[in-house]
Formats: structure tokens, C-alpha cells, sequence
């Protein structure tokens, strides 16, 4: 055993003698050092990596060699799958050294919390919502029961970083170490961040003491790391995708991930028809039958189980030996996410196949393949201005404290990182509104909850107010009873609904939005010709819409492509014949007397979107934004779309800001606490890619007509 001195003699015997361990892992052995010395960290290493382990070996060696008595160590994950998966482990390793660890979330019985305020553990795996809970619950002394905490360990911190349960997650955490009398060690685990050390910095952010990312050091040896086996087909159709799993790897236990949840189904009907047992895992499910459905896919050998991202985040569903991808993963991250859930046996190759149903998505797929090629891994960005979890966070500290006083407030939450950059005005505007409109009221200068407050959280004993979760980032498509997969949220937002959507092979219209039940419902589009919408209802990162273009221009091939899809890629390649002959920063106003005219900016749907609204103004052709053009639909005189053009591309990018529907800010939560103004500023700028409107306001744009076009 390495460093014997930092992993306390206990703790090593057991590791040594009742794990059978004949030595830590690579990850391990780096952070014992550093993380017993308490410094905050991220860890990385690739799904099954033990990271684990390498977070929780040394706390709890701090626990015996410090002698840290009661609650100590906060753990937490984005989900209660995740939580339920690895407390039977972390309390195996804790019972080994005499100190104990229970579970709360929301499924956890009241009996069992009764238990754990009345003795409090020495580690908790939680969420950040049942930390709220505790913080404001009337059975609970917070400044007893946390009093004592020493140290957080955030799983996945990826999955909370990226939106708003990130901020909340930091609010809490700073209300906890408000109650402790030292510096909460922070801890981050991760497989796969493009921006690691910003990460680092925005889960320390003020806190003292010394910080570092760690990684798995490479083989000591110097052998090179064993490449996976990632691979492109193209099948043309769902059902043929069913049939090419039927035939591959039979006597193979296969995790296969779709988009949607009607996806998951309708692939799952296939393959049963096809002879092969299956089982599916979805959200839509109730907990009950995805723990049945996952338990006897783990136990199970040739077998199938089709899933959604709920299966992403590293829950054991037992010794995999494929992932399959239909169409493209949603990012890199999410690909090596998926991807290392394979290759865990000695051995074994971590392993990834990717099956395109449509053009649309093999253009997808292919340009993430490049972009993984090239060693690229999207950055997590914290969303800006969090204005309603500001709102959030003072009915709940009004909760915790019986009341905030009017003229505390700044200081108890404006220090909290989620609000330290945003404009004092703003925040005091909030509270403003909140009191004229009776969410809040003064009583000789203490706030707390006014009628209309009352009336919009009380129910449930104000449990609405304790969680900033708020529904799926995307809306479940309708073409009558059928459901025909997802889209985006974000592009449902604006005033001009979006036009083509591509779904299950066809170009839709929008009928109508349901925004309460997050249902779209749509018609069949009467327009001709092939559609040039390639987002597939969610929008792409700026690199990987720049990675499509390459692929397209045959500037980059990307690795894996089987025959069938190194075809369907050049016959794709056709339809973009002005790529060859343009630069890589322009753009590309293609004009067709017949087709019509499409702006080929390859920017994403964030830029595009934006660029759409802008060109609204100046005209009122029919305009849609997918992720790689703006199309014009029905222009008497094509030609009449380059002064538009050139119109928006002299604009300043910071200018250029969707406009926000007032129905999309309804549907944000907490939004009655926000002025409509300050609500709709907040969700234009989230949705603006300011980064990708540099690029396109600076580029030259190409002009590119067809043979035969003289307008």
C-alpha cells in the first residue's frame, strides 16, 4: 500500500486484509495526499475510474485521525438512483472503521428521518433539495444538526454546474458552512469536463485554502492508453436499427441509449418481435418497475435494455459488454460518459456504436466523432443571472429564520455565489416586486410570505418554495395520440414559433404548446422538399456545428465510419456544394430560384435563433432557424435576402437577443417573483450563444447560386 502515513492504519488494514485491495488505484494514490491535507479538488477519471473511493478514503481517514464526531461529510448526487446505488458500498467501507452512514432523500420513510435528526450519522448521501429540507424544517435545529460538517463531496458535479440546480447546490452549501465554525472542504468527482480548473473555481469559489484538479496520472510505464472501439453505421430507420442489434453481439449484454422516451419504446416493441429479451428504463416509468426492469437486466447475460440519459450517470446496472448510441449523443461529454461503461473487465475495450437513422443525425454523429477525435470536450457553464433562484433563496432563508430582516437580506445571500455578480439594483428590484405584489410583506421591517405568497407556495407545508428543480429541459412532441419524440424547450421561447421541425423522419409544423404538461402538438408540414432542419428538436454546441461543417466540406473524416456510412456521408456531402470553395470563418447565403434561400451559418440554433429574430424585423418573409441555417421560405425575389443579411452582420453580437414569449416566462419557475422585465432579459441572454454571434457578425458572407439562378 502507497503513502501508508496518509490513509489512516485502520482504515489500511481493512483495504489490505477485508476488500482484499492489494493496492489503490492510480486516482487514489494522488488524491490521499492532498485530500487528507483538506485541500478542495476535483477529481476526474472515466466512468468506474474510483473516484469513489478516491474521494472517500481520505475523509474518512481524516474522520478517525481527527477524531470528527457527528454529521461530518455531506455526499451528494443529482439523483436518488444514483444515491440508492451506492450506499450499500460507502456504508460497507464506513461499518469497517465504526462509523455509520444513512440516506435522505425524498423516498427515504419519516421513521428513518426521525432516526437520522435524532442521531445524526457520520456521512449523509443526499441532494441538495433535501438539504434544504433540513435547513428550514421545524423538527430539525440546523445549527445543531450541521454544526459539525467538515467536508461536501458533489458526484457528477457536471450534471448540476450546468444549470440552475448548480446554483442552489452552492446557496446551500454556503448556508451549511454559515452554521459550521471552519471551511467546508469542497470536493468535486467528474468523468468528462472540458473547463476543469473554472469548475474547480466556481465549487471553491471564496473558500479558503488551497485547490487542485486531479487526474489519473498516466501508466507508470509509459504504455500508451488502449484506444476504444467507436463506430459510425448508417441504418436509415429505427427498425433497422433493431434488426442490425438483433444480429450483433448475441450472447452480449448491450445497453442501447435512445433520445426519447417514445423512442425507447418503439425500439424496445421492435427488438421483442425480434426474438430478443429487452428491457427498458425511462423516466416515465415508476421507480418501482425501472428497479425491476434494471435489476433483472444486471442479472441477466444475452440481453438488450434500451434506455434515456437515466442511465448515464454511472448507476451499476452489472458488467456491460456494448453501448450502442441511436442517432447522435447530445455532446462528447455525454458520448465518454456512456461510452465508459464498457471496458471495466480486464481485458475488455471501452467500446461505442453509433447507429444513424437519418442523414440529419449522421451529419450529427459524424461531426461529434471529429470533435472527440481531436481530444475536445465541451466546457459546463454556469447559467447567468439567476434572478428567480434569488427569490428562491429568501423565501427559503425567511423559512429557515422565521422571518429575514428587510435590511439583512443583502448580506445573507448577496455574498452567496450565484448572486455575487449580479447588479444590486436587479436583486433589490426582485424583493421590490415581491412586495407589491403581496409575495412578500413587511412587519416592522422582517419579511415573510404576504397573501398572494401564501396562496402560491403554502401548499404541502411550502414544499414548492425547497426545490429550484423545475420540469425536463425539453417538451414531449404530439402528432394526435402518437408521440413523435422531443424538443428543445429553448426554442419554444420565442414570440415567432419555430417552422420544420424534423421528427420520425418528416418535416411538422406547430399546432399549439402546452406548456403546463410540456406537450407539443403539431401537424404535418406542407412544404416540399427535403427539410434543413438537423438539431433533431435540441440545439447543438457551437464546435460541434463547426465539427458538421468539416465533416461536410471533406476537410476532416472522422474515425469509425462503416461503408454504409462513408456513402450516405458523401451523397450528404452533395447537398452542401458550396462548402469546398468557401473559407472556414465565412458563411454561406446559398440562393436557389426553386428551393428557395438558406443562410448557411453552422453556428448552432442559440446563434441562429437570435440571427432569425433580427432578420424579422427587417422583413416579413416566412424565417426558421435550425442548428446549421436560417432558411427563407417563399421569396418572390431570392436575391432580396442579402442586404437582410448583411443588415444583421453589421450589427454588435451583444445587440442581437431572441425575443422571449411571455408564456415561456410563465413557464420558468418562481417567475411570479420576478418583474416581467427582468424575467424576460434573463431568459434572452441565457438563450443567446454570444460566443458563436462573434463569430457569424464578423465573418464574410459567401454568396453561392445554384446553375441556372440569375436573380
Amino acid at each position: 500500500m502507497t503513502e501508508p502515513s496518509a490513509l489512516h492504519p485502520a482504515l489500511a488494514y481493512h483495504v489490505v486484509n477485508t476488500l482484499q485491495w492489494p493496492d489503490l488505484r492510480p486516482l487514489q494514490k494522488a488524491s490521499l495526499g492532498p485530500l487528507v491535507a483538506g485541500e478542495h479538488a476535483l477529481l476526474l477519471a472515466p466512468t468506474a475510474g474510483g473516484k469513489t473511493e478516491a474521494a472517500i478514503f481520505p475523509l474518512l481517514s481524516r474522520v478517525l485521525s481527527e477524531d470528527w464526531q457527528g454529521l461530518s461529510v455531506l455526499y451528494i448526487c443529482p439523483i436518488k438512483a444514483l444515491l440508492n446505488n451506492l450506499e450499500p458500498r460507502l456504508r460497507h467501507y464506513a461499518e469497517l472503521v465504526g462509523r455509520r452512514v444513512a440516506l435522505w432523500h425524498g423516498d427515504v420513510t419519516d421513521s428513518e428521518r426521525r432516526r437520522i435528526v435524532r442521531e445524526p450519522p457520520d456521512l449523509l448521501l443526499t441532494t441538495p433539495e433535501s438539504i434544504e429540507v433540513l435547513l428550514v424544517s421545524k423538527r430539525t435545529d440546523p445549527s445543531h444538526f450541521f454544526s459539525r460538517v467538515r467536508a461536501v463531496v458533489v458526484d457528477e458535479i457536471h450534471a448540476f454546474a450546468g444549470d440552475d440546480r448548480g446554483w442552489h447546490l452552492l446557496s446551500v452549501l454556503g448556508r451549511v458552512e454559515a452554521l459550521t465554525p471552519k471551511t467546508l472542504q469542497r470536493i468535486g468527482l467528474s468523468a468528462t469536463v472540458g473547463n476543469t480548473d473554472e469548475l474547480l473555481e466556481w465549487l471553491a469559489g471564496s473558500s479558503e485554502g488551497p485547490r487542485r484538479v486531479i487526474r489519473t496520472p498516466p501508466s507508470p510505464d509509459g504504455a500508451p492508453a488502449v484506444e476504444p472501439d467507436v463506430q459510425l453505421d448508417f441504418v436509415g430507420s429505427l427498425d433497422n436499427a433493431a434488426l442490425v442489434i438483433s444480429r450483433l453481439h448475441t450472447g452480449e449484454k448491450r445497453l442501447v441509449f435512445c433520445d426519447s422516451r417514445a423512442r425507447v419504446e418503439r425500439l424496445s416493441v421492435a427488438l421483442k418481435k425480434l426474438g430478443i429479451t429487452t428491457y427498458v428504463s425511462h423516466s416515465s416509468l415508476s421507480k418501482d418497475q425501472r428497479f425491476v426492469s434494471e435489476r433483472a437486466f444486471a442479472e441477466d447475460r444475452d440481453c438488450v435494455i434500451v434506455a434515456t440519459s437515466t442511465l448515464e450517470l454511472g448507476i451499476d446496472v452489472g458488467d456491460l459488454d456494448r453501448v450502442i448510441q441511436i442517432d447522435s449523443p447530445p455532446s462528447v461529454a455525454s458520448m465518454l460518459q456512456r461510452m465508459g461503461r464498457t471496458g471495466r473487465r480486464p481485458g475488455t475495450v471501452s467500446n461505442f456504436l453509433i447507429l444513424a437513422t437519418t442523414d440529419g443525425a449522421l451529419a450529427q454523429a459524424a461531426g461529434l466523432l471529429e470533435l472527440w477525435h481531436r481530444g475536445f470536450v465541451e466546457s459546463v457553464q454556469p447559467p447567468v443571472r439567476p434572478l428567480h433562484l434569488l427569490a428562491q433563496q429568501l423565501m427559503a432563508v425567511a423559512l429557515q429564520d422565521g422571518g429575514v430582516g428587510e435590511a439583512d437580506w443583502p448580506g445573507r445571500l448577496l455574498g452567496l455565489p450565484a448572486f455575487s455578480d449580479l447588479d444590486p439594483g436587479d436583486a433589490s428590484r426582485v424583493v421590490e416586486h415581491m412586495l407589491e405584489t403581496g409575495i412578500l410583506f413587511s412587519d416592522q421591517g422582517i419579511l415573510w410570505f404576504g397573501v398572494e405568497g401564501e396562496e402560491a407556495f403554502r401548499r404541502r407545508n411550502f414544499l414548492e418554495v425547497l426545490s429550484i428543480i423545475t420540469s425536463s429541459p425539453v417538451f414531449r412532441v404530439f402528432h394526435g395520440r402518437e408521440e413523435l419524440g422531443t424538443v428543445d424547450r429553448g426554442s419554444l421561447m420565442l414570440e415567432e414559433l419555430p417552422r420544420g421541425l424534423l421528427l420520425a423522419g418528416r418535416t411538422w409544423d406547430i399546432k399549439s404548446v402546452d406548456w403546463r404538461r410540456q406537450r407539443l402538438f403539431v401537424q404535418a408540414a406542407r412544404r416540399l422538399g427535403r427539410s434543413l432542419w438537423r438539431g433533431e428538436g435540441r440545439p447543438l454546441h457551437f464546435e460541434h456545428c463547426r465539427a458538421i461543417r468539416r465533416v461536410l466540406s471533406d476537410e476532416a473524416r472522422p474515425p469509425g465510419l462503416s461503408r454504409r456510412a462513408d456513402e450516405a456521408l458523401e451523397e450528404l456531402q452533395l447537398n452542401h456544394p458550396w462548402l469546398p470553395n468557401a473559407d472556414a470563418d465565412s458563411t454561406v447565403l446559398a440562393i436557389d430560384q426553386a428551393k428557395g434561400v438558406a443562410w448557411w451559418t453552422y453556428a448552432g440554433l442559440a446563434a441562429n435563433t437570435a440571427l432569425a429574430d433580427a432578420l424579422r424585423a427587417r422583413t416579413d418573409a416566412p424565417i426558421r432557424a435550425d442548428n446549421l441555417a436560417i432558411v427563407f421560405d417563399g421569396l418572390d425575389n431570392p436575391g432580396r435576402a442579402l442586404p437582410w443579411v448583411e443588415a444583421v452582420t453589421s450589427e454588435p453580437a451583444t445587440n442581437l437577443r431572441p425575443r422571449i414569449s411571455q408564456k415561456a416566462v410563465e413557464g420558468l419557475k418562481f417567475s411570479v417573483c420576478l418583474p416581467s422585465r427582468l424575467a424576460v432579459e434573463m431568459l434572452a441572454e441565457r438563450g443567446t450563444d454570444i460566443r458563436a454571434l462573434e463569430a457569424i457578425v464578423g465573418a464574410t458572407v459567401r454568396v453561392f447560386r445554384t446553375v441556372g439562378d440569375s436573380s
